[in-house]
């Protein structure tokens, strides 16, 4: 089937009025005119690819709305999927943490987590996207290897992203901002507030155990299953360094200027949140997305934790980006996909994928369809494909 006369998006350019042809769920031609008979005229609409969104936090939320109060695992995971489609994300990886000392409690218990993780992977053909699984490994929680583990050999875990969330460093380097934080998010007096944020300090000193034989043994196990390894909240050119020789692929979050030019320099992809992106600033402080894309340092977007940002975050570093809106839009598309090794996605061009967005790029823009594999798994009502697609 034909899809013509849409502003189509491709790897370096836009094409103002071009067509796609789909055969087998594939992408099987690209044009840079309309044509006649098309099962859907885009009548000037953007027709991007898919997003790749390599980071969103929302599953555990999603199964479990309000402290206590679980949802069947079926429901979670199917508005899980719901939500991601009409934010135009045809490939997601559920980003869980295996943490059961953080503020979400038993939600990161391991037992929990492990049985969200295998349902996930056992309702993928039921659902309408390309889920897969993001875990977040946090080095101070030794005690998780083993489930870990025990999840890449039975093939459930596709990324691993090495964490630590210890006050004093990394996403929390600024310690009299978290201490802050801490004291309004729990309705605590500051000196309450300090005196939690040194005990979480003084786990990490107790319980940690011996950090790089947790690290040597997590990474030994990602090399040998072929799971892709990304570091989180670089703050140092040292720990992107440690992190490199290592074998991570990916930097997520880099959290200063200087960690994210080393983590360039060093053929690490940087990764960061649409959120912030879109609002031009870190909730928590550290680097701005817009400031690291101004200099050439952003190389991927990612939900985090709003995955209806990714558009919007997309079409407002377009208005910088060297690249248009061809080159804003790798940010959330190609440059994911190779980073993960999905040779088989991201872009608009013969032989990928047919994983599309049909959108508008009024104000904060709009996703009006997204498709899958040629096959339309949402529409807002405005795109209709015609009885032969």
């Amino acid at each position: 089937m034909w899809l013509s006369d849409f502003r189509v998006v491709l790897a370096d350019h836009v094409l103002s009025r071009g067509s796609v042809r789909i055969e087998n769920g594939l992408i099987a031609e690209v044009a840079d005119h309309p044509v006649p008979g098309a099962a859907l005229h885009g009548e000037g609409l953007l027709l991007m690819p898919g997003f790749v969104d390599m980071h969103g936090d929302m599953v555990e939320r999603e199964v479990e709305p309000r402290p206590n109060v679980r949802m069947p695992m079926e429901l979670g995971l199917r508005d899980l999927d719901r939500r991601l489609v009409v934010a135009g994300i045809t490939t997601a990886y559920a980003a869980v943490s295996f943490h059961p000392g953080s503020a979400y409690g038993h939600m990161r218990s391991y037992d929990h987590t492990k049985a969200m993780l295998r349902g996930l992977k056992e309702m993928r053909a039921r659902l309408n996207i390309d889920h897969r699984v993001h875990a977040r490994f946090e080095i101070t929680f030794p005690d998780a290897l083993s489930v870990v583990e025990e999840l890449i050999r039975e093939g459930t875990v596709d990324l691993v992203s090495l964490t630590d969330h210890t006050p004093g460093q990394g996403q929390y380097r600024d310690l009299e901002r978290h201490i802050q934080t801490v004291a309004k998010n729990n309705k605590l007096s500051e000196d309450e507030a300090r005196a939690e944020v040194q005990r979480r300090i003084e786990v990490k000193k107790t319980d940690g155990g011996d950090l790089m034989a947790t690290i040597a043994a997590i990474t030994s196990l990602c090399h040998a299953h072929g799971v892709r390894l990304a570091s989180h909240d670089d703050d140092t050119v040292e720990k992107v360094a440690l992190m490199q020789s290592l074998g991570a692929d990916i930097s997520e979050f880099p959290v200063t200027l200087e960690a994210a030019a080393e983590a360039q320099a060093r053929g690490l992809a940087t990764a960061m949140g649409a959120p912030n992106a879109l609002r031009g600033q870190s909730y928590s402080g550290n680097l701005s997305a817009r400031q690291a894309h101004a200099a050439g340092l952003l190389d991927i977007l990612a939900s985090d934790y709003h995955p209806s940002a990714i558009l919007p975050a997309v079409l407002e570093l377009a208005k910088a980006d060297p690249g248009g809106l061809a080159g804003a839009a790798r940010l959330a598309s190609a440059n994911p996909a190779r980073a993960l090794g999905l040779t088989d996605r991201g872009s608009i061009a013969p032989g990928m994928r047919a994983d599309l967005i049909v959108a508008d790029d009024a104000g904060i823009g709009h996703v009006r369809a997204t498709i899958r594999g040629g096959r339309k798994i949402f529409s807002d009502g405005s795109v209709i494909l015609s009885a032969a697609a």
